[in-house]
């Protein structure tokens, strides 16, 4: 058992990362994942939780706290009449459906496979927003129909593998088809809603009864890190929504970027070093 005064001091690092996590879902309409997953990978990883199960309990746990920062984010959201309440009404299934999809098949991949898919994921989204150009766009109207709903699915599958609410997947779904990119951050924070809900009761499932979880575990989510991290969330997310609003459109873009950018080398040196 580590030390009490290097207990403290993660914990700290803990409540740091609530205040991080809450920005970023008022800022970019996400739950926080992104920035929270490596944390708590590298918390786990003090506390001596196995390498087999540390990434996959820190989605697992990062997706708990999405639920609140992106109800949070999105009522925010909402009240400025920015969300694009129709594309979330046409994704009521198939965004949960990802999710559950998510869960399963974190319950079969590897700690790696899992990062690796994170940091994929991440970079070509970093790229397309620092780099975004109007003539990149794939067309001028959202798909509907069936391809509407396999974009749903997609969204929510690889969202639930990366631990992050969906911000960042549909933040550039929307703006590839002319969305304007704070339409599609106050609507990510209602994809976070509908993707984080299903996701902890998948994850629940994926490792219940596995060795090696860390004292107030269920399956891949652990409740102590939730409950620290989610009341400094809540506080701080309707900051974030103020300063989403006040910036450019090339700022947001800029600025989510390069934090993916960001995110994506931390991990491949977890993976490699």
């Amino acid at each position: 058992m580590p030390p009490v005064a290097d207990l403290v001091l993660f914990a700290l690092a803990l409540a740091a990362a609530g205040v991080v996590s809450g920005l970023l879902a008022g800022i970019f309409g996400i739950g926080g994942g992104a920035i929270l997953v490596p944390v708590f990978y590298q918390v786990f990883g003090y506390l001596d939780v196995p390498e087999a199960v540390r990434m996959h309990l820190s989605v697992g746990t990062s997706i708990a706290i999405i639920v609140p920062t992106s109800l949070r984010s999105f009522t925010a959201h909402r009240q400025r009449g920015a969300v694009d309440t129709g594309l979330l009404k046409s994704w009521i299934v198939a965004l949960p459906a990802g999710a559950i999809l998510a869960s399963v098949i974190a319950a079969m991949i590897s700690s790696v496979g899992l990062r690796l898919v994170f940091v994929a994921v991440a970079l070509l989204v970093a790229l397309r927003m620092l780099f975004n150009r109007d003539h990149w766009r794939v067309g001028d109207h959202l798909p509907t129909g069936l391809a509407n709903q396999a974009a749903g699915v997609v969204i929510g599958t690889l969202s639930g593998l990366m631990g992050i609410g969906g911000g960042v997947l549909n933040n550039t779904y929307m703006t590839a088809f002319g969305r304007p990119i704070h339409q599609a951050v106050a609507t990510s924070s209602g994809v976070g809603v509908l993707i984080s809900i299903p996701g902890i009761f998948g994850y629940i499932w994926a490792g219940w009864g596995l060795a090696g979880l860390p004292p107030f575990s269920t399956g891949f989510i652990n409740w102590a890190a939730v409950a620290l991290i989610i009341p400094i969330a809540l506080v701080v997310t309707p900051w974030g929504v103020r300063l989403a609003h006040a910036l450019s459109k090339r700022q947001l873009e800029v600025g989510f970027g390069v934090f993916l950018i960001f995110v994506s080398i931390r991990f491949l040196v977890s993976i490699y070093a």
